[in-house]
């Protein structure tokens, strides 16, 4: 057979096109050679990695196991005195599949995570980092005397904070299986003992997401940006809260443009009082006359 890459057919120097596994001339017909190696991904999985292996699904940070657990699966052939042993079998699995109390935990606040993680739309990293976190804490022993569904919350929490995804304490507490006095308790705990880096969150972040709940035009997110960037470099909002500020911002630029939004629909979005908006409004609207 010829070389596989070849361009020309060697016959009469016509066009040659791959046809399935074969290359073909489109003009005599000769078969060149065949390329039988498959050029799909390795393994299939809905799991983001880059090492391609042939043994199963990557690991992953969001699982106590990291995802290399084994299940004995069901099977309607089975019948009789071998289902009621498989089911005996399964059973004792499933009592040895954790060591300790403390696999157990981390089990369940893994499950959490992975839960409140789809339920705010964050990305695969954020809850494996979270995942990470809660295993620090955990070594750490903060988790004594404190809920597992508020540590769950608190470290994703945490983890937005120190990536700086615009996600507020009261959308966590929203989505959350925990208080909001259970979370505070547990994040207390980890910045206190872990010496978190959490600094202010921007409050452009969140403009995309609130401008396209509000309805408003990218326009007017743009000027917003732009009123939220002379707020920020005048120091003027300082101490403030960002969701707040960046939904004022918004409340701003769309009454310029006699956009029809209300004070209520900007705060209902915002998860701050309308007192709030009306404040930053005011204070928004001064330095904008100012400069």
């Amino acid at each position: 057979m010829v070389t596989i890459g070849v361009s020309a057919c060697p016959e009469c120097d016509s066009r040659v096109r791959q046809d399935g596994i074969e290359h073909v001339c489109e003009q005599c017909g000769l078969i060149l050679g065949e390329d039988r190696i498959d050029r799909g991904p390795e393994w299939r999985s809905f799991e983001d990695n880059s090492d391609s292996v042939r043994t199963g699904a990557p690991l992953t940070r969001s699982r106590h196991d990291r995802g290399l657990s084994t299940e004995i699966g069901y099977s309607l052939r089975l019948t009789g005195r071998k289902r009621r042993r498989f089911a005996r079998l399964r059973r004792e699995h499933s009592r040895a599949k954790f060591s300790s109390k403390a696999q157990r935990n981390q089990v369940y606040a893994f499950t959490e995570i992975r839960r409140l993680t789809g339920s705010l739309g964050l990305p695969k990293d954020i809850r494996d980092r979270a995942c990470v976190l809660f295993e620090s804490a955990q070594s750490a022993r903060l988790i004594r005397g404190r809920t597992l569904e508020g540590f769950a919350a608190a470290c994703l929490y945490a983890t937005c904070r120190t990536t700086e995804i615009s996600r507020t304490l009261d959308e966590i507490i929203g989505a959350a299986r925990a208080t909001k006095d259970e979370l505070k308790a547990a994040y207390t705990a980890l910045n206190r003992e872990l010496g978190l880096q959490t600094g202010p969150i921007d409050p452009r972040e969140y403009l995309p997401r609130y401008a396209t709940e509000l309805g408003l035009s990218t326009t007017i997110e743009s000027r917003a940006s732009t009123l939220l960037e002379t707020a920020i470099d005048s120091g003027e909002l300082c101490g403030r809260n960002p969701s707040g500020v960046a939904v004022a911002s918004l409340y701003v630029v769309a009454r310029e443009s006699h956009e029809r939004i209300t004070q209520d629909q900007a705060a209902a979005v915002g998860g701050v009082s309308t007192v709030t908006i009306r404040a930053n409004y005011y204070d928004l609207q001064d330095l904008q006359n100012q400069s």
